[in-house]
């Protein structure tokens, strides 16, 4: 999956927590667009206790999610059931 975040407000001068809208696209170019209303603190939590991820690569992506209102993370493997639980997938 893709995953390209958007800030919903203003980025806080300092350490914090902001709300963001995330959206998640499938890798391989289907269709499926989705959009994940969260916060940048259970973001971020989520990546590091749901994916294999290396640190540094969510230590890169923590660093632009905070400076720029779109950050990306690109190839992403997530479980079918992260994906359920954040709503992606709707029987």
């Amino acid at each position: 999956m893709n995953l390209i975040t958007q800030a919903l407000s203003p980025l806080p001068p300092g350490p914090g927590s902001f709300q963001v809208s995330l959206t998640l696209k499938p890798a391989c170019g289907l269709p499926g667009e989705y959009q994940y209303p969260t916060d940048s603190a259970s973001l971020l939590r989520m990546l590091r206790q749901q994916t294999d991820l290396p640190s540094s690569v969510l230590e890169r992506f923590e660093g632009n999610l905070t400076t720029v209102r779109n950050a990306k993370l690109l190839g992403v493997e997530l479980s079918d059931v992260l994906l359920t639980r954040i709503g992606y997938f709707v029987d």
